[in-house]
């Protein structure tokens, strides 16, 4: 049974989440092409989102949280018209974050990057969190693109290996978008 203030703020998520109904439609739509295509996958994604509610833990997750949704409806959709894994991959990119949700990286990951060597820490804060390119990042350290590339691959390797024996599951698969770690 909910608490009051539970209830409050998932109150309050499902209507953040019906006001940005046109927006959850419009990407689905460039995604596929069809307004109709995309009316169904947005229909499966709300029931998604009934079935996953429980995970939903605040207001200011629930558009992150939902656009993942959105991303696994879409996957669906591929699959069950069999594209092939380079249509899925183009068709997916990664989930618009808006700034305040950019703002709180979960805690775990936030404290997993603290005992990072500082070369990998400052790989992923610039290219994952701050959007810098790898080339970007390569010249700001002073080092090569390529080695630019294997140390971003490895810091997100560490990262992935100290989320999973930190939280388990709930953040190393689903991200934080469903963190239930303290």
């Amino acid at each position: 049974m909910l608490t009051e203030t539970r209830a409050k703020s998932y109150s309050a998520a499902l209507e953040r989440l019906a006001g940005a109904r046109r927006e959850f439609l419009a990407f689905l739509e460039r995604r596929t092409g069809s307004r109709e295509t995309a009316e169904e996958i947005l229909q499966a994604a709300y029931l998604k989102g009934v079935e996953k509610s429980g995970s939903l833990r605040s207001e200011e997750s629930a558009v992150a949280w939902f656009y993942r949704i959105l991303r696994n409806a879409l996957a669906d959709h591929w699959r069950a018209k069999g594209a092939s894994r380079e249509t899925q991959v183009d068709t997916l990119p990664e989930t618009p974050v808006e700034p305040e949700v950019r703002k709180e990286v979960c805690a775990c990951i936030r404290a997993a990057l603290d005992t990072m060597k500082p070369e990998y820490r400052e790989a992923l804060e610039s290219v994952d969190m701050d959007d810098a390119s790898v080339g970007d990042y390569a010249a700001a350290a002073g080092i090569g693109a390529n080695n630019a590339s294997v140390r971003l691959h490895r810091a997100r390797h560490t990262l992935r290996k100290r989320i999973l024996l930190a939280c388990g599951p709930c953040c190393s698969v689903d991200g934080c978008s469903y963190c239930t770690c303290q």
